[in-house]
């Protein structure tokens, strides 16, 4: 069996930084030709040319893949990766600069809001117009009609032109014609990205119809809940390149990785050079994983510690650790000092070293990045040292909580409660 796509060596190359070409007035025409032999003197005399300003660089280099007929791929990796760029290059909007892409089958795109749609035409005719453009005769676009309308909910507005659209009702009907006139290859591109949360749930649950259906589908998406739900492989691109091609869970671990530079541990070797004072220093920080190892990723459903190692050099101090944890967002999800620790709050200690471990519960925090400050204080929690964003870590979705929801998630803390639903009446 044919691929539904197959990509050779594929590369684009763009310029940027050049000086944008402009019209010259009459006046000016007249004046450059006037001292055009003055400038090249000048430039003789000179012995050099101006520099030029411009660059170039290759938003893809050399990839090359196979997709199979009915598979769901997922496209993921940092902003300027390449991923659009590919899906331009496949929907043939723009031309590779070297390589080549061949495609089996019949391409709806949905690219970026109104992506194909006139905006002088009303969403009726443009629904029309994208159906021709997909080689669909009239009878089956006429067959589909109600359907599209109905999903996108612009019935009221579907005579109106498309440039009185909100951005909401161009995604929500450019999305709908694009799933539902029955491409064999469905290119989507972010399509989460506009939309209230009841329309992300919506086309999730639209897109994995179409996977279901045999339909092959190449998924662009930073939603890396949705990737890992609908698609079974992924590509990861970076700087223009395939990092690594698989299954979506390992693809997905390599990407949050990348994401969070593996900071999970941060060590000082030398106590003369470790944050703190004679009282206490810092000689580790780490974050643990149930089998206790050090690891940046922790699913959702798993319990995790975060570790702080330290040398106490004053004989009878009483010291405490606390661990603040905060999200991507900078938002201060919780601070947890040792105040309840049994065997030695309160008490003075000898020297030596001393480790606290601060355990965090599965099923209680979000999927998302999180960076972890370390405290160390003495008796009345007067601070020996603290250290911002020492660690970093990575809470990825196992799913648990979620079920069947795919849309996004709002709140800081995730964790899963316990609900219950009788009848009382009939």
């Amino acid at each position: 069996m044919n691929p539904a796509i197959r990509v050779e060596g594929l590369s684009k190359q763009y310029r940027i930084g050049g000086k944008r070409e402009c019209y010259n007035t009459l006046r000016e025409t007249l004046v450059e030709t006037a001292t055009l032999p003055f400038r090249h003197l000048s430039s003789a005399v000179r012995g050099r040319s101006m520099p030029s300003t411009s660059e170039t660089i290759w938003a893809l280099k050399d990839i090359s893949f196979e997709i199979r007929p009915g598979e769901v791929v997922g496209i993921i990796g940092r902003n300027g990766a390449g991923k659009s760029t590919l899906l331009k290059i496949l929907s043939r909007i723009t031309e590779p600069t070297e390589g080549w892409a061949a495609i089996h089958g019949r391409v709806g795109s949905l690219l970026e809001v109104g992506t194909g749609f006139h905006p002088e035409l009303t969403g009726r005719d443009n629904i029309y117009l994208n159906g021709a453009i997909l080689g669909m005769k009239k009878s089956e676009i006429e067959r589909k009609f109600d359907e599209i309308v109905a999903f996108a909910e612009v019935e009221k507005f579907i005579d109106t032109p498309v440039k009185h659209y909100s951005s909401g009702m161009g995604v929500r009907l450019a999305f709908s014609v694009a799933a539902h006139l029955e491409p064999e290859i469905l290119l989507v591109d972010e399509v989460l990205a506009v939309g209230d949360v009841a329309f992300q749930k919506k086309c999730l649950g639209k897109m994995g119809d179409v996977a279901q259906a045999g339909r092959t589908v190449l998924f662009v998406s930073h939603n890396m809940t949705a990737v890992q739900v609908l698609c079974g492989r992924s590509i990861l691109l970076s700087a223009g390149g395939i990092a690594i091609d698989g299954p979506s869970s390992q693809v997905i671990l390599k990407y949050l990785g990348q994401s969070i530079q593996d900071r999970a541990t941060c060590v000082w070797s030398s106590r003369d050079d470790a944050p703190g004072n004679d009282t206490a220093r810092l000689h580790r920080v780490s974050v643990l994983n149930m089998a206790g190892n050090v690891s940046s990723e922790i699913q959702t459903n798993e319990d995790f510690t975060i570790e702080i190692k330290y040398w106490v050099g004053r004989p009878g101090a009483k010291l405490g650790a606390t661990v603040v944890l905060y999200n991507q967002e900078g938002i201060c999800v919780f601070s947890s000092p040792s105040n309840h620790e049994p065997q030695w709050h309160g008490k003075p200690r000898p020297t030596g070293v001393f480790r606290s471990v601060c355990l965090i519960p599965k099923l209680l925090l979000s999927d998302g990045q999180y960076s972890v400050t370390a405290i160390l204080w003495e008796e009345n929690y007067r601070f020996v040292c603290r250290e911002d964003d020492i660690v970093r870590l990575n809470i990825i979705d196992s799913g648990e909580v979620r079920g069947d929801y795919l849309g996004g998630w709002s709140g800081v803390i995730r964790p899963m409660l316990e609900w219950k639903t009788e009848r009382i009446s009939d």
